[in-house]
């Protein structure tokens, strides 16, 4: 199938973003899929910004490991990523002020010097940043893009900046086109558009669009990276979405609104990232107390303390196990992919409610920010909304009302604030049926037995309703590899790659980490016959966590903690390693 990859870099502030937002949404207007991920730095100006576009016939779940097309629009990105082109890959830089060692070149690789200065003469004095419109023209030549639909895309872009505006990008995007057309052949991608048009998002986006097909009506956030992404389409959304949007001062604000708001009957969501959920978890053993629904998102970063906000990890697995102190439920969910952003949201809002208890949504940095195509037609708008067991209110106004009623489930019918006959006391105390504290005077051992009783029945019934994973792939095979979370596209194209190599291999890619289905797991494990456990933290979280719910421990693991994602053949490679040495390997 035709595919290729970009990559482009230079300093903050260069017009990488746009570079990657131009090439995308053409190839998604082509028809084309698309998965770019963008490493970036702490800094408004400066550093070492690479952007990675990888672009195919095929769906693809990961920006890959290849280089075929590299963009340089400064001497540190030639000299650091010259070396990683692939062999028939071609290297753009600007001829004015970019040196290529052709020398570091695999065999097969070329540079293609562009004189960008000539090419923006004719435009008067513009910009230096414009050269980046001018290499990416060159770019859609040698990967046989079609101008016109870039045309359309760069006027999309910049026509509310103006017409002239957009029309002086598209020139100037047309003469490095052109310049590559006189100049360099194509790399003979023989492309059969099928002009379909899909959405190009993020999983942050996915997760806000999910959010409004859940019926959310309340959104509060601080800004966080990697997180931050929710809260930017909400402030510019929410409105005519009916959601009404929030920034407090801190997490414990923001949390404590969400909890206050899910007591009043409202759909209420936050998201953060690990620093702040830290600050959030005292409240969400709040929620569990009050049995208030609320839905959390914790878009890990890589840490501890402030860590490196623009990099992630899948570290903060043991944190959101841990949120607050004692004994209560909750639920804890791992969307895999990019259309279980969207998906996950509307089932998180109807567990939340159904079983009034916090709900708590994991993610990380390459799943919440990474760009994707995606056919709209996926997402489905029309949900299902539980809001599970309500008071209706009492005609004749008499007090008496248990909202927190011993019931065979653990779910009592919950009152909003204002029903009649339905008061009741709403505190962070344990306490009786109707909410009267029975922690302060006299203690009630017995009732403290039910209530705890009470609250984790919920488990029992909710993870039923819960569907086991499956094993994807072949159902015997000689290596199992298990992981949790956005690592599912990677190991998906490791395992192709090692089938082809004739190592067949399965996989085990957990989303419902709690309640954790233990018998189905176990079950699979048991039958597997060499498993490796992928993640992206440096202790092994979730291999200490499988092990503690079936007993059982896999044969290797590989771990990636540079705060950088795993690419399908340096997981394939090491999965070889892991193999042949027989042991585990870190």
């Amino acid at each position: 199938m035709p595919e290729f990859t970009l990559g482009v870099g230079g300093a903050a502030g260069e017009g990488i973003a746009s570079v990657g937002d131009i090439l995308g949404k053409t190839a998604a207007r082509l028809g084309l899929h698309m998965f770019t991920y963008n490493s970036y730095q702490s800094v408004i100006r400066g550093g070492h910004v690479w952007l990675r576009l990888r672009i195919s016939d095929k769906k693809v779940e990961n920006h890959g490991d290849i280089l075929t097309i590299v963009i340089a629009l400064n001497q540190d990105t030639a000299d650091k990523h010259t070396a990683e082109i692939d062999p028939g890959g071609r290297l753009l830089f600007n001829a004015d002020k970019v040196r290529v060692d052709e020398k570091a070149l695999k065999d097969g690789a070329r540079a293609l010097p562009i004189p960008v200065a000539e090419l923006l003469a004719p435009f008067g004095k513009v910009e230096a940043i414009s050269q980046n419109t001018v290499l990416l023209g060159a770019a859609m030549h040698l990967a046989e893009i079609e101008f016109a639909t870039v045309e359309d895309v760069i006027r999309g872009m910049f026509g509310r900046k103006g017409e002239a505006l957009a029309k002086q990008n598209i020139e100037m995007c047309r003469a490095g086109y052109s310049y590559a057309q006189k100049n360099f052949e194509p790399l003979g991608l023989a492309w059969k558009f099928s002009r379909k048009g899909r959405m190009m998002i993020t999983g942050n986006e996915a997760f806000s669009l999910g959010a409004v097909a859940a019926g959310c009506r309340f959104y509060s956030a601080y800004p966080m990276t990697p997180a931050s992404g929710i809260l930017f389409w909400m402030a510019r959304n929410g409105a005519k979405c009916g959601i009404v949007v929030r920034q407090p001062e801190d997490e414990l604000s923001v949390i404590n609104m969400a909890i206050g708001a899910g007591h009043t009957g409202v759909r209420a969501m936050c998201a953060t990232s690990g620093g702040g959920f830290a600050l959030m978890t005292e409240a969400v053993g709040m929620a569990g107390m009050l049995e208030a629904p609320v839905v959390c998102i914790n878009v890990m970063r890589a840490g501890p303390s402030t860590g490196v906000p623009t990099k992630t990890e899948q570290a903060d697995l043991n944190q959101v196990y841990g949120a607050s102190q004692g004994d209560f439920p909750r639920v804890i969910l791992a969307p895999r992919d990019l259309l279980e952003c969207f998906d996950t949201i509307p089932e998180a809002f109807n567990l939340a409610e159904k079983y009034q208890l916090p709900v708590l949504i994991i993610s990380d940095l390459l799943l919440s920010e990474h760009r994707e195509s995606l056919d709209p037609e996926a997402l489905k708008w029309d949900v299902p909304i539980e809001r599970g067991a309500v008071f209706p209110g009492s005609s004749n106004g008499q007090n008496g009302f248990k909202r927190y009623a011993l019931t065979e489930n653990g779910v009592s019918p919950r009152s909003y604030p204002g029903t009649p006959g339905g008061e009741h006391v709403a505190a962070t105390d344990e306490h009786d049926e109707q909410g009267i504290l029975i922690s302060d005077v006299f203690t009630n051992p017995p009732m403290r037995k039910k209530m705890v009783e009470k609250r984790g029945r919920k488990m029992e019934h909710l993870a039923k309703e819960l569907p086991a994973p499956v094993i994807q792939g072949p159902a015997k095979a000689d290596v199992t590899l298990v992981g949790w979370g956005s690592n599912q596209g990677v190991m998906r194209e490791a395992a192709e790659i090692l089938r082809g190599e004739g190592v067949s291999t399965n996989l085990l890619v957990v989303k419902y980490l709690h309640p954790f289905h233990t018998k189905e797991v176990t079950a699979i494990l048991k039958k597997a016959k060499f498993t490796i456990c992928v993640e992206q933290n440096f202790s092994g979280q979730f291999e200490r966590h499988l092990r503690a719910e079936t007993g059982l421990s896999v044969d290797g693991h590989i771990r990636r903690y540079d705060g950088e994602p795993m690419e399908p053949r340096q997981v394939a490679n090491e999965v070889k390693e892991v193999v042949h040495a027989g042991s585990r390997r870190r």
